[in-house]
C-alpha cells in the first residue's frame, strides 16, 4: 500500500462519516437550477454516465441531484434473464465477492472477512438460516443505476436498520478496513422464497444520504439505533415483490449483498471478484 493509501485509509478512521454525509445530502437535494444543473452535469462528464438508458435523458428535467441519481430506465434497457430458476442480480455494478459463508464468516477481501451475525444485526436467530449458505456482493459504482431489485420473488417477513459506520467502500477500504460491510450503517431485508430465506442487505458508505426501501420509503432514521420491523404475516398483510421488481435504492449508494441458505443456489460458472454485472442478469440458478 502506497503512502497515498494510507492516508487515504486514515482519514477513513478521522472524518465525520454521519455529518459529512448529510451535509452532502442536503447538496444534493438543493433544488436551484443553476446549482444542481452544474452538478450534474460534471458527475455526467466527469463519470461518464450513460444517459440514453435513462427514461429522462436530458440532465435539465431532474428535479435535483438525488433524482437525476436515483433516476428510471427506460422499460427496455434492462433485460431480466428468463431462464427458469434463475436468481437475479440486484443491481448494476460489479462483483466484489461471491461464495460461501463458512463458519460464519462471508469473505471480504484477501486477508479480510466479516461476521454473518453482525452483518444482520447480532440477531443469532435472525442469522441461523444464512450459516453455511451462500453470499455475493455487488458494488455500485457512481455512474451505475442505482436501484435495487428482487433476485427472487418472497414474502418480506422483517426489515432491520442497523446502525454504524459509513467508511467508504472501494477496493482500497475492502482491502484495509476490518470487518467492513458489518460495520457500515446498513438496511438488512429478509424474504422468504418458494425454497427458502434470502436477505438483501443494503449497506450504506461515505456521502450516502440515505436508503430508501419501496414499502417503508426513507429508512435511515434521525436516531442511530437499531431498530427491527416485523412485517411477517401474523404481524400485517403481507408484502409480496416479484422477481425483478424494485425493492430499494440508494441517494448516493454503495453495496448490495444477497444471502441464501445452504444448498439453495449454484453460482453461475464465470462470475468472480472484478465481473461487471447489470440489473436482472443470471447470478445463479436455485438448486431446490
Amino acid at each position: 500500500m502506497d503512502i497515498k493509501q494510507r492516508l487515504f485509509i486514515f482519514m477513513q478512521y478521522i472524518l465525520p462519516h454521519h455529518t459529512l454525509s448529510r451535509l452532502i445530502g442536503r447538496f444534493a437535494e438543493c433544488e436551484t437550477p443553476w446549482f444542481k444543473n452544474r452538478l450534474i452535469a460534471w458527475f455526467i462528464k466527469r463519470y461518464n454516465v450513460n444517459m440514453s438508458e435513462a427514461l429522462l435523458e436530458d440532465p435539465s428535467a431532474y428535479k435535483h441531484f438525488n433524482d437525476f441519481f436515483t433516476r428510471e430506465l427506460k422499460a427496455d434497457a434492462r433485460t431480466a434473464d428468463t431462464t427458469d430458476k434463475a436468481v437475479l442480480s440486484p443491481a448494476d455494478g460489479a462483483i466484489s465477492q461471491q461464495g460461501e459463508i463458512e463458519y460464519g464468516r462471508i469473505f471480504q477481501a484477501k486477508g479480510h472477512s466479516f461476521s454473518l451475525l453482525e452483518l444482520l444485526g447480532g440477531d443469532a436467530e435472525r442469522a441461523a438460516p444464512f450459516m453455511g449458505g451462500s453470499f455475493s456482493t455487488v458494488y455500485l459504482s457512481p455512474k451505475d443505476y442505482h436501484r435495487v431489485h428482487m433476485p427472487l420473488t418472497g414474502i418480506l417477513r422483517e426489515m432491520v436498520y442497523i446502525p454504524g459506520r459509513l467508511f467508504s467502500v472501494n477496493q482500497t477500504t475492502a482491502g484495509n478496513v476490518p470487518e467492513l460491510f458489518a460495520r457500515n450503517e446498513r438496511v438488512a431485508c429478509i424474504f422468504d422464497t418458494e425454497h427458502g430465506p434470502m436477505a438483501v442487505v443494503l449497506v450504506g458508505a461515505m456521502v450516502v444520504a440515505s436508503i430508501e426501501t419501496v414499502w417503508a420509503g426513507l429508512i435511515t432514521p434521525p436516531m442511530r439505533e437499531l431498530r427491527s420491523y416485523d412485517y411477517s404475516q401474523a404481524a400485517r398483510q403481507p408484502i409480496t415483490l416479484e422477481k425483478g421488481m424494485e425493492m430499494g435504492r440508494f441517494k448516493l449508494g454503495s453495496t448490495a449483498i444477497v444471502l441464501f441458505g445452504p444448498g439453495h443456489v449454484a453460482w453461475e460458472e464465470g462470475l468472480q471478484a472484478g465481473s461487471p454485472v447489470q440489473m436482472g442478469q443470471r447470478l445463479a440458478l436455485e438448486l431446490s
